[in-house]
């Protein structure tokens, strides 16, 4: 895993000094070969044992190793920054391949920090669960919709809101091993936790669907799947957003496709019939 994203991927398990650290390396990435373990310790008021320590703690020998493993992945373009675009006279291709770039990249570090085992154990617990809450406010409504439509194709029975406040009056139907998927980026939002305390409190089992931050939401959560989108522009980085999260959800519906061959089939069978629909 590339540093930089080793270190997004480690900053909510860290301490209160090691996530200062983290911060400034990933605010200050290209400039970190200009710092000595030293003068890194004395601009962020810690020691320098404590940067050593923060090296050694992500499988690096030490600071310089961390130094120089950053140093060549921001020279190679790769893994945790998105390569510059081609340099060109023309602002309309240089916009187009700088957006293609960093949406690979952003997709690519969001695949990264959601492991394997992480998302299979989602996986089977969607697949097992005998209804699925599904809940999201604002644009994170959108996606929360489109994949409760989804999720309905492949047979699985589906409780979609867009308002907490219906969510909760659905709640009674809430049974043991029962999901609840909640869609929010920056997972802060308090109807949204006190719908997740809510339903936990039904034996159910909630999944969190966040930026990769340190929120609530996710804190509090069964499980979580994590998006990663960074960009100094914000309409840029909401944009990444959006599509990272775009390519988790359609990888997990291809996962739960493969993962059941009875929800295969009738996804097949539920496709012919809205064909047919669109036919007559």
């Amino acid at each position: 895993m590339p540093p930089l994203v080793k270190i997004r991927s480690e900053r909510d398990q860290m301490s209160a000094i090691e996530r200062r650290i983290a911060d400034f390396i990933l605010d200050n990435a290209h400039l970190l070969r200009d710092y000595s373990s030293q003068q890194l310790a004395s601009a962020l008021g810690v020691s320098q044992s404590s940067v050593v320590k923060f090296s050694q703690k992500l499988g690096f020998r030490g600071y310089p190793d961390l130094k120089f493993s950053i140093g060549q992945a921001l020279a190679r373009n790769g893994g945790d920054a998105p390569a510059a675009p081609p340099q060109s006279d023309d602002a309309y291709a240089r916009l187009e391949e700088g957006l293609r770039r960093s949406k690979a990249a952003a997709e690519e570090e969001t695949r990264l920090i959601n492991p394997r085992e992480r998302i299979e154990a989602i996986v089977g617990m969607v697949d097992g669960a005998d209804k699925v809450f599904v809940c999201g406010l604002g644009d994170d409504g959108l996606f929360a919709r489109e994949f409760a439509m989804r999720l309905s194709l492949l047979g699985v029975l589906v409780v979609h809101h867009a308002d907490p406040i219906l969510m909760m009056a659905n709640l009674s139907a809430a049974r043991p091993g029962d999901v609840l998927l909640l869609f929010s980026e920056f997972g802060q939002l308090p109807p949204l936790h006190q719908l997740s305390r809510q339903f936990q409190a039904c034996e159910g089992r909630v999944v969190s669907i966040t930026r990769h931050t340190s929120n609530p939401l996710r804190a509090h959560a069964d499980a979580a799947l994590v998006v990663s989108a960074h960009d100094p522009a914000p309409h840029v980085a909401q944009l990444l957003y959006r599509s990272s999260l775009q390519y988790l959800l359609d990888f997990l519906f291809v996962l739960l496709c493969q993962a059941n061959p009875e929800r295969h089939r009738q996804l097949n069978i539920n496709l012919e019939r809205i064909q047919h629909l669109l036919d007559t």
